[in-house]
């Protein structure tokens, strides 16, 4: 996961949980996302306008000025935040797994990123920033927790 898109999710998780709860939206200061999150702030404004031009935020200058998720939180999964501010989940040389051919001993490879990039849909076309919000993660996150490696770091031989 890149810093970029690790601060954009985090950014967006910040602006929802301070949104009331009766629906209307409550404008969030990019200062107060930025330091909340620690996310240097240029970095931060620059992701909040990559995210308002694909209409996951809105925003409004001034005084009374900030952000506020354009859409339900619920509606905003976070592989879609990552396709904003990174392009696809999975790539290989910059095009998508099903497009990319390999030849001889190499052809099972794309089998092997097709089935990377369904991996990681299946979590992050699942979870969304409302799930993150409230802790609540979908049964897909549980279930890969459950195996015995997931928080086990490997170990390249040698």
């Amino acid at each position: 996961m890149s810093a970029k898109a690790d601060y954009a999710i985090r950014a967006l998780v910040e602006i929802a949980a301070r949104q009331p709860s009766d629906g209307s939206p409550r404008p969030v200061k990019g200062d107060v996302i930025a330091s909340a999150q620690d996310i240097p702030m240029k970095f931060c404004e620059n992701i909040l306008s990559e995210l308002r031009g694909a209409g996951i935020v809105a925003s409004r200058r001034g005084r009374e000025g900030g952000y506020w998720p354009a859409i339900p939180a619920a509606e905003i999964r976070l592989g879609d935040v990552i396709r904003v501010v990174e392009g696809p989940l999975a790539a290989v040389r910059g095009e998508r797994p099903s497009d990319v051919e390999f030849t001889g001993t190499s052809a099972a490879l794309q089998a092997v990123w097709v089935a990377t990039r369904a991996a990681l849909r299946r979590v992050l076309d699942t979870v969304t920033i409302a799930d993150v919000v409230s802790g609540e993660l979908p049964p897909v996150v549980a279930e890969l927790l459950r195996d015995d490696g997931a928080w086990a770091a490997v170990r390249i031989p040698g």
